[in-house]
């Protein structure tokens, strides 16, 4: 419900900073609409959703058949439903666990984001090129005048809100949290790769580290065009990524065996 009210409607609106005349951070020319960026939202949330179903379910499946005949695994994964009698099969259990484990973490992210983005209102970098502030009526003769007025803007209302939500950096925080959480599963040894140890011994040694640092550079690539864009500053980046590895890393830790 939290993330409709912070996602879909405009029932809470992020804090109003002030901003010094010409900051030179905030001065980047408008990037444009989320649409237009090298990754779109419906790139990210499409590959955010859909990834983690199709690589956990596919991986618990090849783990299955090839233990299918391994009596001691069988014994040691299934569920006792009802009295004795019914068990659910292992390969649909530690699926539907992991999957909603991650759908949990991947809602907890967002909450985390959207709730830090309209607690400080932090400013974009292109924040003066869609604010379009008359500078003569605001008396920024000094370009080291701070402007406090919530008035203060004449440009696009939705425009200036977007530049209003950049920190933490929400695109950042949802691809690190799919990218740790895809590649830790903790097990006898504290964090070991879950891919590495559950594809890389099923098809070979390289294919879990391959997928592993697949996902970890396609996250840390994704806050890079945030900024490249100039979409958000460094610092949104990096808290962002924070926040979504403490996730992840929380949950792995918290949650399996």
């Amino acid at each position: 419900m939290l993330v409709y009210y912070c996602e879909f409607t405009d029932t809470f609106s992020p804090a109003e900073q002030g901003f010094i005349c010409r900051d030179p951070t905030l001065t980047k020319p408008d990037p444009g609409p989320e649409q237009n960026s090298r990754m779109p939202p419906i790139i990210l949330y499409s590959v955010v959703s859909g990834l983690p179903v199709v690589l956990i379910s596919g991986v618990e499946v090849v783990i299955f058949l090839f233990y299918y005949n391994s009596n001691n695994f069988y014994e040691q994964e299934k569920v006792v439903v009802v009295g004795d009698c019914c068990y659910v099969n292992p390969m649909v259990r530690r699926t539907v666990h992991f999957l909603g484990v991650f759908v949990f973490g991947l809602f907890t992210t967002d909450i985390f984001v959207s709730t830090g983005q309209m607690v400080t209102g932090s400013l974009a970098p292109y924040f003066l090129s869609v604010c379009q502030p008359n500078y003569t009526a605001l008396g920024c003769q000094d370009t080291a005048f701070f402007v406090s007025q919530s008035d203060g803007c004449t440009g696009d209302p939705d425009d200036i809100i977007r530049a209003r939500k950049t920190f933490p950096c929400k695109e950042a925080a949802l691809s690190v949290y799919l990218a740790v959480y895809l590649a830790c599963q903790r097990n006898n040894l504290p964090f070991q790769m879950y891919i590495m140890s559950c594809v890389g011994s099923a098809v070979g040694r390289l294919a879990g580290p391959f997928v592993s640092l697949s996902l970890v550079s396609l996250a840390l690539l994704t806050g890079i065009n945030r900024v490249a864009e100039y979409r958000n500053h460094w610092s949104d980046v990096i808290a962002g990524q924070g926040i979504g590895a403490a996730v992840a890393v929380f949950l792995v830790s918290s949650c399996y065996y």
